[in-house]
């Protein structure tokens, strides 16, 4: 027979669940308290209340209780993915590893491996970072995250080609910013230039104040030999961040096709007004005679 007890506590959590799904988390947070001072330690309100304390960044909280809810619930494989997650948060990755291995134990959710990858990744271990990621595939080869990590990770130890195809299939979909940039990176670097250029144009099209990508585009472009599209990419960067002019002025004197200005400032006003470069100003360089 159920208890009146275990009725109420699993309404609340019931309702609480569903104010942490609307993005209601002041009202979770105060439902799962509700229930905490009429059931005291119930293992499915401390870990409801670990992550509504995570979500909302309070990690000392959210750790205060999914131990409690572990204490009460020690094999809860859901409960250790969260206990992991923070513990990766606190930058603690020992004992979030420690926590992900008890899980593991127990069951082969993908999930486990996915927060053991993140983990070894923001640790700075890419050996076993890759591994890691290479398992998440393998369980689900869909994973645009770890389609994204690995290529990244093959571009970091000079596999350009293999990054390359990895990068390709993660933004098969559409993709994000972050992920057709390292995909710009890798072309570039393969001196792939028109592919490299067309990378960098989807990251302004997805995010239009990404000046490193619009930096990046001149520069693969200048190499192309289009020094007018270059100018106009390069007034993009430097109108959304000044600080870039270092970078477009040096990438100006050192490409194979460019130009050298003799007036710092006269460049500046041409960057600031994204208009063609007049002929009169800069002194053109051909450096591939």
């Amino acid at each position: 027979m159920t208890s009146t007890g275990q009725v109420g506590s699993e309404d609340l959590v019931r309702r609480a669940v569903a104010a942490f799904n609307s993005g209601d988390h002041a009202q979770a947070m105060a439902l799962c308290e509700l229930g905490l001072k009429r059931h005291p330690g119930d293992a499915a309100l401390c870990h409801l209340l670990a992550a509504v304390s995570f979500a909302k960044a309070d990690l000392p909280a959210a750790r205060a209780r999914i131990e409690a809810s572990l204490a009460a619930r020690p094999d809860n494989v859901a409960a250790l993915i969260l206990a992991g997650r923070i513990a990766r948060a606190e930058g603690r990755f020992e004992a979030a590893l420690q926590v992900l291995d008890r899980a593991a134990s127990q069951s082969s959710r993908v999930e486990i491996h996915l927060e053991r990858a993140r983990i070894f990744d923001q640790a700075g271990d890419a050996t076993a970072a890759e591994a890691a990621w290479t398992r998440v595939l393998q369980g689900d080869p869909k994973s645009v995250e770890a389609m994204a990590r690995l290529g990244r990770l093959a571009w970091q130890r000079s596999a350009p080609a293999e990054a390359e195809g990895f990068l390709e299939r993660a933004v098969a979909g559409g993709g994000h910013p972050a992920q057709w940039f390292d995909l710009g990176l890798v072309r570039q670097d393969m001196r792939r230039f028109e592919a490299a250029a067309e990378a960098y144009r989807h990251v302004l099209a997805m995010s239009p104040d990404a000046a490193e990508a619009a930096v990046n585009l001149g520069v693969v472009l200048q190499e192309t030999g289009d020094l007018d599209a270059a100018m106009a990419a390069y007034s993009q960067a430097y109108r959304l961040s000044p600080s870039t002019f270092g970078i477009i002025a040096m990438a100006l004197t050192s490409a194979p096709s460019g130009g050298l200005w003799l007036d710092e400032d006269a460049l500046r006003r041409l960057l600031a007004r994204g208009a063609s470069a007049p002929g009169a100003e800069p002194l053109a360089v051909d450096a591939r005679r």
